[in-house]
Parts: C-alpha cells; structure tokens; sequence
C-alpha cells in the first residue's frame, strides 16, 4: 500500500508542477475533500473535483497564472496517508510569497480522497491572497 500510495502522490506533484491538469484531474477522486488553510479568499473546505479545480484556477487567476509549487523536498508516507514538505510561491503586480508548506494527502485505490494544506507562513499567504 505504502508504495502505491507513494507513486500516486510523486505523480500528483509532478502533473502539478507540469501544468498536467489533465493528470490531477485523474489522480483526485470524484469527491475528493479539499482542506485550504488560513483567513482569505480560498480558505475553507472544498467538496469535489470541481469545487476544487475551480478554487486553483481562481488561485492561477489571482497570481497572474504565477502560483506553483516550485520545490517538493520530501514525501513520506504512513499507509494511506503521504506528507510532502515543499515550496510554493506566486506573485502579481504588486505582492509576492514564498514559502515552505506541508500538504497532507489520503489516498485510496491510487486516487486522492482527501487534501490538507498547511503554510509555513499563514498570514503572508492570507495577505497575498487577500
């Protein structure tokens, strides 16, 4: 389990940092549940594929198509669970962040059902994003 899980996961961030929505789209499951951290504009939970693809493409529109995960340090995983330490950033006319993170991903039968986000720098994200 621990492998799948793992190879599911490494291809997850690698259609995220490919611009392979495609790919993301296949990895998440129908009903996947999306937790987003902190106090701005896409905080809160999502509930679905589409609920979640329709957050990130407001994240993409807000960053000037800038927003990425730019670095993944680490996976590491625990059944169906897999943590990965990485790095994310984005900027527009007048703001940027970086910073490390922690997303937490339950996996099942090699899709994601479920997604928790964690910044290493909540109120920098929260002004950014506003």
């Amino acid at each position: 389990m621990a492998s799948t899980s793992l190879d599911t996961a490494r291809s997850y961030f690698q259609a995220i940092q490919n611009g392979d929505l495609d790919t993301v789209g296949n990895l998440l499951h129908d009903d996947v549940v999306w937790h987003q951290p902190g106090d701005n504009q896409f905080s809160g939970e999502r509930n679905g594929r589409d609920a979640v693809f329709a957050m990130l493409g407001g994240m993409m529109e807000a960053s000037q198509g800038t927003f990425t995960i730019d670095t993944v340090h680490a996976l590491m995983t625990n059944g169906d669970l897999v943590a990965a330490t990485i790095h994310f950033a984005g900027r527009r006319d007048d703001a940027a962040m970086a910073m490390d993170g922690v997303d937490v991903l339950r996996i099942e039968a090699g899709k994601i059902v479920e997604v928790w986000l964690f910044s290493g720098d909540p109120a920098a994200e929260d002004a950014f994003w506003g």
